[in-house]
């Protein structure tokens, strides 16, 4: 009998992810979350358009009408095999609808930040360092200091009657909440601009940030070492979220089923 002690069996590697919030069969924006999806798995040499998009429409029956869900789609790969795509269909986490925003001082660590999955590990690591820090986020900035996003949203902000997203030209993962907030800015001719923008540049401003799992949430304070920004108040939050909430529509299968 083989007696050896067999070696442990390596994780998989997560190569591309997209997640969405499922409340008792309804979802947001579920088209751009599929296109990012497929877009990343591209990225990452994973099967072709057509065949993401026959997983995504059959694995997306699997996610409960009833509930609060966070499903995740994935594509992994063990070794030298080759890629794999699964859904994942996991309860929603607790929401929360503010921010307290960590200023670590230390640039962005990711090596792929124009796609999700490849720095979900690290990402999370940094953002279980502001909590333990005592915040719920963590900021993430170029190495001279350019704002970028945090580790799990987007970051907007107003600059008087103008709403600011990161120019993207910077290094920042395609937001599916940003471009929500920013089709209906433009559906409600609020000017929108699109910039570079330092810390001290947001003291004083109504700032969001804003994902899938949470939607919009204002930034109530800064945490870190240093001089941190006053954070201003954020009257435009509450009805903006509101919005964002009735955005939800019927997931595909449900209303094959008539429901």
């Amino acid at each position: 009998m083989n007696t050896a002690t067999e070696a442990p069996h390596p994780a998989p590697t997560l190569l591309a992810a997209d997640s969405w919030l499922v409340e008792d069969g309804r979802a947001r924006e579920l088209h751009r979350h599929r296109d990012r999806f497929t877009a990343s798995v591209a990225a990452a040499g994973g099967p072709a358009a057509g065949v993401v998009a026959a997983f995504w429409e059959q694995e997306l029956s699997r996610v409960p009408t009833s509930g609060d869900w966070f499903p995740r789609a994935e594509l992994t790969q063990e070794g030298s095999r080759a890629p794999r795509l699964e859904l994942r269909v996991r309860p929603a986490p607790q929401r929360t609808d503010e921010v307290r925003l960590w200023v670590s001082g230390r640039p962005d660590p990711r090596r792929a930040p124009r796609h999700k999955g490849p720095d979900l590990t690290v990402l999370g690591a940094l953002r279980a360092e502001a909590v333990e820090a005592g915040a719920t986020e963590a900021l993430l900035t170029t190495p001279d200091g350019l704002l970028l996003e945090g580790a799990t949203t987007s970051l907007l902000w107003w600059e008087d009657e103008t709403l600011c997203t990161v120019d993207p030209a910077l290094p920042t993962l395609p937001g599916v909440t940003r471009d929500w907030v920013l089709d209906r800015a433009a559906a409600l001719d609020v000017p929108v601009r699109r910039r570079r923008c330092r810390l001290p540049d947001l003291a004083g401003r109504e700032v969001w940030c804003v994902n899938a799992l949470h939607g919009i949430r204002p930034v109530t304070a800064w945490v870190g070492a240093g001089q941190m920004p006053a954070p201003g108040p954020a009257p435009r939050s509450g009805p903006w979220r509101a919005a964002w909430a009735a955005a939800a529509q019927p997931l595909p299968h449900t209303l094959d089923r008539g429901h």
